[in-house]
């Protein structure tokens, strides 16, 4: 008589890692390659995404020095890692998310993400975060991910809330931008409390 088939714990573990750890549910997250840089740069000179970016005065910036800029931060070496964002369903550049400055002792990185404006409001940009915060604390090890962002933008607080990020504190009017001063938002999610949705 054949015996009912028994999954080992080895086995259960193999099959539930089998997945792709930079793949979302819409996007993938890859290495940056030389012909994403100058769309890229375009984005990240756009005024109305340069605001919602920096602190200090957007001046525009030549294709040169934002290449750098981006490659810097694509090294991937340690924990600091900066990544591509392409679409699943037709493989289009779409964006770039970094992880940086976590060291060994605190394992606490700071997010940084740039979306393009023909890929927003798709749900992109929260399958980017989600995809990343998965793989910071199940691929590197991290405890805590964190991030700054600028009060007036609401579309990215309320992606950060979607994707378990919780407000932790505020730099009262910190940010000064047409005419006016703004807080900066400080956020955290921690391994211990996250958990991905479905």
């Amino acid at each position: 008589m054949e015996q009912p088939h028994r999954s080992s714990p080895a086995l259960e573990f193999a099959m539930a890692i089998t997945h792709d750890p930079l793949t979302g549910r819409l996007v993938r997250l890859r290495e940056l390659r030389e012909s994403d840089l100058p769309r890229l740069a375009a984005w990240w000179r756009e005024p109305g995404l340069a605001i919602q970016q920096v602190t200090g005065p957007v001046h525009p910036q030549p294709d040169g020095r934002l290449a750098d800029m981006f490659r810097a931060w694509s090294q991937n070496t340690g924990t600091d890692l900066g990544l591509s964002v392409e679409t699943l369903d037709s493989e289009d550049l779409a964006g770039h998310v970094t992880l940086y400055g976590a060291t060994p002792k605190d394992r606490c990185a700071t997010l940084a993400i740039i979306i393009g404006p023909p890929h927003q409001d798709r749900g992109l940009g929260t399958d980017v975060l989600r995809t990343t915060i998965r793989y910071g604390f199940e691929e590197l090890g991290l405890h805590r991910i964190e991030l700054t962002v600028n009060g007036y933008n609401t579309r990215a607080l309320a992606a950060y809330r979607r994707a378990g990020f919780t407000e932790e504190g505020r730099r009262r009017e910190a940010v000064f931008r047409a005419g006016s001063w703004h807080d900066q938002v400080q956020m955290g999610v921690l391994s211990t409390e996250w958990r991905e949705d479905g």
